[in-house]
């Protein structure tokens, strides 16, 4: 999913300055540092909790069906939700000795697996969620409605997914006017341009990669042929499941960290703008042009996840895990189809 959007800053005056002198290359890198000075630093269940929410046992209780398997979504690396060996209408009857078995992908469930529990009372939990555990989870419950009566069978199917929120970033491109094309000083001012912007969302657990670097002759309508820089990069958050959380305020969220990462560079643009309009004659070698900066929202999935409302419809904005048949080989939105893939996440088709 993309969804484009142009920097905030102006396209105005451009290259009016080309023909003026200009200021020595080292000046250039102490220009740019400089800048910094001026900006702040079917049935199924979705079990997805925000922090300091707490949930009563109740609501993380799901009942199976005779009728249809149910699919509960269970983020990676977490706990999931009770599934109880039960349906809607046993779920508070009386039930005269009952017996419960539990089978999943790797055969019969024990209660003393330590990553896998049953409880007393037939309940299936999962207490580190992950990969290798999706799959189909058939409970077998033996019971009495009353002490007359012949015991009763009952076969409940889940089928349970692991998911994981998407990878989700922004991709920046911009242009700045540059030495000639082989000089060394264009590879010195990427550099520090790139140690400038990582600074700036550092404290915000985020992290700035150059995608693309190019450098090209660019022909004006009045002011001839001059060189360019076409910068590319993104801004991601270094959050992972496994890896410890920044803080736990509601505020530490990826999405309200890369949201405050955002505003920063397309301020750190703006005030270059802003710094050039206020200086006189020369201009430095290198400098950002107006207008340039433009920002695209990319949304992906890892490898071996993907979306799918049809399949999904109670986690259509999830990256689920693909099912057996289908595969994702690198950050894409869908799995892909293929035959030969037997197993969950796959992430290539062998």
């Amino acid at each position: 999913m993309e969804a484009s959007a142009p920097g905030q800053a102006r396209r105005g005056r451009r290259r009016a300055r080309d023909a003026g002198s200009r200021l020595s290359r080292p000046a250039v890198l102490l220009f740019l540092s400089a800048l910094l000075v001026y900006a702040p630093p079917s049935a199924g269940y979705l079990i997805r909790l925000p922090r300091g929410f707490h949930l009563s046992q109740d609501l993380v209780k799901i009942v199976g069906s005779t009728n249809f398997p149910v699919k509960v979504y269970v983020m990676l690396h977490q706990r999931s939700p009770h599934l109880l060996c039960a349906t809607q209408q046993l779920r508070n009857a009386e039930l005269i000795d009952p017996s419960y078995q539990w089978y999943g992908p790797r055969g019969k469930i024990i209660s003393e697996n330590s990553s896998v529990q049953v409880t007393t009372t037939g309940s299936l939990v999962f207490q580190n969620f992950e990969e290798a555990m999706s799959g189909v989870y058939t409970c077998f419950l033996e019971y009495k409605p009353t002490v007359e009566e012949v015991v009763k069978n009952l076969q409940l199917k889940y089928l349970v997914y692991a998911y994981r929120e998407p990878h989700y970033y922004y991709q920046f491109t911009a242009r700045y006017h540059a030495a000639p094309c082989n000089s060394i000083y264009n590879i010195s001012f990427e550099k520090k341009l790139l140690q400038i912007l990582s600074k700036l969302v550092l404290d915000l657990s985020c992290e700035i990669s150059l995608l693309k670097s190019e450098c090209h002759r660019v022909k004006m309508q009045r002011a001839g042929l001059q060189n360019e820089l076409f910068f590319t990069f993104s801004v991601s958050s270094l959050d992972t499941e496994k890896g410890p959380k920044p803080c736990k305020d509601p505020n530490c969220e990826s999405s309200k960290r890369l949201s405050k990462a955002k505003n920063l560079i397309e301020r750190f643009f703006n005030q270059q703008v802003e710094v050039l309009g206020k200086r006189a004659e020369p201009l430095p070698e290198i400098y950002y042009i107006e207008g340039t900066l433009h920002m695209v929202w990319i949304n992906r999935c890892f490898p071996g996840y993907g979306m799918n409302a049809l399949t999904h419809p109670n986690c259509p904005e999830c990256c689920v895990i693909c099912n057996p048949g289908s595969y994702n080989p690198r950050d894409g939105i869908h799995c892909l189809q293929c035959n030969n893939s037997l197993v969950y996440g796959a992430k290539a088709c062998l």
